[in-house]
């Protein structure tokens, strides 16, 4: 996961967090994150990166769309990627929950 761009990293986990989502999906997910559009060009490519490193599997899903599964690899890389963050985060995680209490 270390030669991926953040935006390719984004796209890994919203793919793990959606059941097989299509491209419009992953794209919808993201512009609400980012508050700003995301074009074409920038999601298909990035994408089909991931598939070519075989973190994300691509298969049909009617004759124009595409639905995208994370591979077992791409599973790996997404729990390693946010265990690493959390152990960086983990005391602010707990601060906060302190102060919910």
């Amino acid at each position: 996961m270390h030669d991926l761009t953040g935006f390719q990293r984004d796209l890994l986990f919203v793919t793990a967090g959606l059941e097989e989502p299509n491209g419009l999906d992953i794209k919808d997910e993201l512009e609400e994150y980012y508050g700003t559009a995301i074009n074409h060009g920038r999601l298909y490519p990035n994408l089909d990166t991931l598939v070519e490193k075989g973190l994300v599997d691509k298969r049909k899903q009617d004759e124009r769309t595409n639905a995208y599964s994370l591979t077992g690899r791409g599973r790996r890389e997404v729990l390693d990627r946010e265990s690493w963050e959390h152990q960086y985060i983990e005391e602010l995680v707990e601060e906060e929950a302190e102060r919910a209490r």
